[in-house]
């Protein structure tokens, strides 16, 4: 059985700094590509980042580049999501997903944790 089971939210203020970790199992971790998504209340889910199963290819939604950060540990099947700077728009459930190749689009993605909650205070 595959499971995805995220870590790492709560209540922060914005400036500040947070590391999410999703911790895998029950799937060969090193041949999927992984993926962050969030979903603000009232929104849809937004692609956030995505890492390629070797770690070496990294994709980042647009409008989020640059204060977001995807990492993985194969040995520990651990992926990773550092964010920076956080702002109150920040504030959504995160969910990591799995995927057969790198992607961007939600469709890609086979299996999906139940999600963290980022909660950014102003």
């Amino acid at each position: 059985q595959v499971q995805l089971v995220e870590s790492g939210g709560g209540l922060v203020q914005a400036g500040d700094s947070l590391r999410l970790s999703c911790a895998a199992s029950g799937l060969t971790f090193r041949s999927y590509a992984m993926g962050w998504f969030r979903q603000a209340p009232g929104k849809e889910r937004e692609f956030v980042a995505a890492i390629s199963w070797g770690g070496t290819s990294t994709y980042y939604a647009d409008s989020l580049k640059g204060r977001f950060t995807i990492s993985r540990d194969n040995a520990k099947k651990m992926v990773y999501l550092e964010i920076n700077s956080l702002k109150p728009e920040d504030t959504a459930v995160y969910y990591c997903a799995a995927a057969l190749t790198i992607s961007g689009d939600f469709d890609g993605y086979r299996f999906w944790g139940q999600g963290t909650q980022v909660t950014v205070s102003s």
